[in-house]
Order: C-alpha cells, then sequence, then structure tokens
C-alpha cells in the first residue's frame, strides 16, 4: 500500500515539515557526491551505531557517543530510502505540525526520532551497523495522525502481484496495518535486517502516547 494523498486539509503552511523534507535532502545530496570512503567515514561517525555507545573507548567523547542519535535521523542511504521517508512525511506531517503549531512539532518529530533510536539501540544494543533515516522520527509523525485524525481518508495505491487499484482507506486501518507490517518484520527477524524495523515501532508507539497525551491536556484546559 502506497498513500498518494489524505483528506484533511491544513489551515497553516507546514514550513517546519518543509524545513525538515528540505534538510533531508541537502544532506543526501551531499553525501552523494562523497568518494566511497569519505561517505563511509561520515556514515559511520554520524550513523547512529548502537555499540559505540556502550563500548570503552578513551578515544570517543560524549559527543561521537551521542550526537548521532539525532544526526543519524537525517541521513539516508539510498534514493528510494529517501523518497518513500520524505514523500510519507509530505503526506502525514503537514496535518500533525497544524495540530501541534510549527514549534512543537518539531521538537516532538525530533523526540519521536530520538525514542525511535532508544528503541533500536535496546533491542540490538550489540550492533555496529550504522543506522540511519528520518523513517523513526516519521513513524511517530504517523502515530500521532493516528490519533489526532482516525476518521480521515488516505487515497491509496494498492499493488497485490498483478491486482493494482486506487481506494480511499480509513486512516486507522491503513496506519494499524502499516504498523502491523513493521511488527511482524520487526520480531520475525529484525536483528538479520538492514531495516531499522523497530525504530519504527518505536517511533510510532512514542506517536501514539503524545498524541494522547496532547489531547487530554487540551481537554483539560
Amino acid at each position: 500500500m502506497f498513500p498518494l494523498k489524505d483528506s484533511v486539509p491544513s489551515s497553516t503552511f507546514p514550513f517546519v515539515n518543509w524545513a525538515i523534507i528540505f534538510i533531508n535532502i541537502v544532506v543526501f545530496y551531499n553525501m552523494l557526491h562523497m568518494t566511497s570512503p569519505n561517505e563511509q567515514e561520515f556514515i559511520f561517525e554520524y550513523g547512529l551505531v548502537p555499540k559505540k555507545l556502550f563500548v570503552e573507548n578513551s578515544m570517543l567523547t560524549l559527543t561521537d557517543r551521542y550526537v548521532p542519535i539525532l544526526t543519524s535521523m537525517f541521513m539516508h542511504g539510498g534514493f528510494m530510502h529517501i523518497i518513500g521517508n520524505m514523500y510519507f512525511l509530505f503526506i502525514f506531517g503537514d496535518n500533525v505540525e497544524d495540530k501541534l503549531g510549527h514549534i512543537r512539532y518539531l521538537l516532538i518529530y525530533l523526540l519521536f526520532g530520538v525514542a525511535a533510536a532508544a528503541t533500536q539501540i535496546i533491542m540490538f544494543p550489540d550492533s555496529v551497523v550504522p543506522m540511519v533515516g528520518a523513517s523513526g522520527a516519521i513513524a511517530g509523525v504517523m502515530g500521532a495522525y493516528l490519533v489526532f485524525y482516525p476518521r480521515a481518508k488516505v487515497k491509496t495505491l494498492i499493488v497485490i502481484i498483478i491486482f493494482i487499484t486506487i481506494a480511499e482507506i480509513p486512516a486507522f486501518i491503513f496506519l494499524l496495518i502499516w504498523f502491523l507490517f513493521q511488527f511482524l518484520n520487526g520480531t520475525g527477524g529484525g536483528a538479520y535486517s538492514n531495516v531499522a524495523w523497530w525504530a519504527h515501532i518505536g517511533g510510532f508507539l512514542a506517536g501514539l502516547g503524545y498524541a494522547i497525551y496532547f489531547l487530554k491536556k487540551q481537554k483539560e484546559l
């Protein structure tokens, strides 16, 4: 399933969402123009390597260990990786920004990314494979969207072998199916995959939790 458009118009211009997309594209563009050795060095320095947080090495500073938690969410490993991530952010991010406000959306987006990274670290603390990509933070945005706009419709491209159609699917169904796919892949062999399924799971749950909290606080005001 691939989302084409949602049914919820934004009442404000999502300039933070566009800024995040722009930064990701700029970083990716610069990575494309690095030589292979320099790109690998860049990925290992600014991508998230879970084991780097715990290994005893006097050469590693706190910056070396923890800054990649943030920088990794603005890096991508290929064209399909960044196109898919940025497109999902484009579809769902504007409405979440509209709901939260610009500054809060930026802070919460980063928080979702941190929650996603923490989940991956907890599940695979000895991993030496660099984790890069915005998908954990975007999963948080999708989790928040599910709570904020469960009755929205998502125009979706559905491809099943040779069967292709476009259908409008309620947002809560689309997003729950997406989450189920992440969960099944994460529990079915996440340790042997080059996709950080558990980062997606952690980010999505963080988005759900924060959105529920946000709506509860609004009702108390």
